[in-house]
């Protein structure tokens, strides 16, 4: 029975082959068609509002501007949710996935602070620097915090986050909800493992 379990386990952790292959390695192979949903609606419903939000706001905005923001609200929205569901964790936090996975991931996602320093706040690189550090900063702290203290010490550093955002840094005009959802998705969703695997077993 065990042998039964671990082939089924291994199993869920192979990506199929052709286009499902692709939605397996950003959802999780074994995706539930309730995960999907819960993942991709609300993020296309994001999609249309993070333009049309923005839209309210008496400002000139380019086509490009708001192109990228309908892409934000779609990456962050489902970021926040795919990386809570059940296959995500499972994927993402696979044996295969050790700190330099993690933090590698992490990294590729200076690109949007740069987007939104560059394109949205007028080339503000202090702004830049100070966000790009601290989310390599936490994610460090995160990944290398022992495995019972690290949904702690992520929780913690992201009420730092909102802290920050409320009370030091200027609000980035229609991206005002950008980095709650940001952080949300990497220091909470993201780096945060499965949390039944740090339950103690049943005796």
């Amino acid at each position: 029975m065990d042998t039964v379990q671990q082939h089924s386990q291994e199993q869920r952790l192979h990506p199929r082959s052709g286009w499902g292959g692709w939605l397996d390695r950003f959802a999780g192979p074994g995706a539930t068609s309730a995960e999907l949903g819960l993942q991709f609606l609300p993020a296309v419903a994001a999609l249309v509002a993070a333009p049309v939000y923005a839209l309210t706001l008496p400002i000139p905005w380019t086509g490009l501007q708001l192109g990228l923001m309908a892409l934000l609200g779609l990456d962050l929205m489902g970021g926040v949710l795919t990386n809570a569901t059940v296959s995500a964790k499972r994927w993402y936090h696979r044996p295969s996935q050790g700190w330099q996975q993690h933090l590698g991931f992490v990294a590729l996602h200076v690109v949007h602070i740069g987007v939104i320093a560059g394109l949205f706040r007028g080339g503000d690189w202090a702004f830049l620097g100070l966000v790009a550090g601290y989310l390599l900063l936490a994610a460090t702290m995160i990944v290398f915090s022992p495995r019972q203290l690290q949904r702690s010490v992520a929780l913690g550093l992201f009420g730092v986050v909102l802290l920050g955002d409320r009370y030091w840094l200027t609000p980035t005009p229609g991206l005002e909800w950008f980095l709650p959802f940001f952080f949300l998705k990497i220091l909470v969703g993201h780096l945060l493992p499965e949390s039944s695997e740090d339950r103690e077993p049943t005796k």
